[in-house]
């Protein structure tokens, strides 16, 4: 699809690295063309089950080896207003519901965002994007019917295609492809693995390689009152 014109873009994730797998071509998209993004990431994967590949990483170093993998990953994405949110990963779950709303109202009040990406709840497996989904929607849905930003919703559970259905946003990142995959890379701690076996499995009958990272999908959130 074209993509939409934006007045500012927020996007919502709970640790680095989401971005980079989920939305990094769009993201660089509408920086090539101008539109201002922030990026809230909740945590920082300090708890991250990979410390590199080979490990370079120690349970201690790892939150900041992770910070400054994520402002490498922004480099690449063109994002230059990036908040570290401070909550602890693997504890977003168990957050305060409206505090976490009010996290997110916050940063749409200040931000008056056209576009918002962020998981979509039920459908994002593990329980930190849930918890981080339903804040977002929750937030959205506060919001006046003629007043309320868009929500480009990530979904990839095992059930997701049976219950939802095929994304309806398709947006094709090939031109940007290398800034994804630098976005990726900047993530080495966790991604490393991933890319080089990668290269090595078949998608579709083509190299993975070559297919997942020419297009990103969306779910357009509908909300229903």
């Amino acid at each position: 699809m074209t993509l939409q014109p934006q007045r500012q873009i927020l996007v919502v994730f709970p640790h680095p690295d989401d971005e980079a797998f989920s939305s990094a071509g769009t993201i660089r998209l509408y920086r090539n063309m101008g539109v201002p993004v922030t990026y809230a990431c909740l945590t920082l994967g300090e708890m991250g089950r990979n410390l590199g590949n080979p490990p370079f990483a120690t349970r201690e170093s790892l939150p900041e080896i992770r910070r400054e993998e994520l402002k490498e990953a922004c480099k690449h994405m063109g994002i230059d207003d990036l908040r570290m949110m401070g909550l602890r990963d693997k504890t977003v779950e168990f957050e305060d519901d409206e505090k976490m709303v009010k996290l997110v109202t916050n940063l749409i009040d200040e931000l008056n965002p056209s576009l918002i990406i962020t998981f979509l709840p039920g459908y994002a497996v593990h329980p930190d994007h849930e918890a981080t989904g339903r804040a977002v929607i929750e937030a959205v849905r506060r919001i006046p019917k003629d007043e309320r930003p868009t929500v480009y919703a990530v979904g990839f559970a095992n059930n997701t295609l049976a219950e939802v259905g095929p994304p309806n946003i398709e947006i094709d990142v090939s031109n940007v492809k290398l800034d994804k995959v630098n976005a990726l890379k900047a993530h080495a701690s966790q991604t490393a693995w991933m890319i080089e076996e990668s290269t090595k499995r078949i998608d579709d009958g083509r190299p993975m390689s070559d297919s997942w990272l020419h297009f990103e999908r969306f779910y357009h959130y509908q909300f229903e009152d």
